[in-house]
């Protein structure tokens, strides 16, 4: 293997040290994007101008530099391989490397896009028409639910009311605030 490798020109050394090194590297971080390791604090490049506005089309980040590096330096080893001359091997490796780059950052953008956190908001509850499930006690004395639908899904949740009578089964309310704790405050909608 040593002399196969001082056998090859400057030029094809460089090609494979850049395609063997960004292809271990490359693996790395597949192998820990999809085991859930954390990647996105090893350099990413990219920069969000805007305010919270979720994840953005990220090109330039360290995933996809070493899907660059790892394309070029193989469309490059296979371009020499091919016998094509030095300025069309780096012209044509430069424009797989970007292609690369580019399918890596919509993949990841998309799939980013898919992404859920399943977290329910229960913020997303107020202004929201839902219906007594179990009897709720006038001026907040006694706890009951209503069935309510939050973030798209039905939900039977904790609830209070300021009425001055108790809220019974089957009365339509409407959501008016979220407690500190996660208890919704109703009012009777039809007064």
């Amino acid at each position: 293997m040593e002399n196969w490798f001082a056998a090859l020109t400057l030029f094809e050394k460089i090609y494979w040290i850049v395609a063997i090194a960004g292809s271990i590297i490359l693996l790395i971080l597949m192998v820990m994007t999809l085991i859930g390791g954390d990647v996105e604090d090893m350099g990413d490049v990219d920069a969000d101008v805007d305010a919270d506005t979720g994840i953005g089309f990220q090109f330039l980040s360290f995933k996809n530099l070493m899907g660059f590096l790892t394309i070029f330096g193989w469309s490059g080893i296979a371009c020499i391989d091919n016998g094509l001359s030095t300025g069309l091997t780096i012209v044509i490796s430069v424009i797989c490397g970007l292609l690369m780059m580019f399918a890596m950052a919509s993949l990841f953008y998309y799939l980013a896009k898919l992404q859920s956190s399943g977290t329910l908001k229960l913020k997303n509850a107020v202004d929201q028409i839902g219906e007594v499930y179990l009897t709720i006690g006038a001026n907040r004395s006694r706890i009951g639910k209503v069935s309510v639908n939050v973030q798209g899904t039905l939900r039977e949740l904790q609830a209070l009311t300021d009425e001055k009578k108790d809220l019974v089964q089957g009365n339509v309310v409407k959501v008016k605030e979220v407690t500190d704790t996660g208890i919704l405050i109703v009012n009777l909608l039809n007064k």
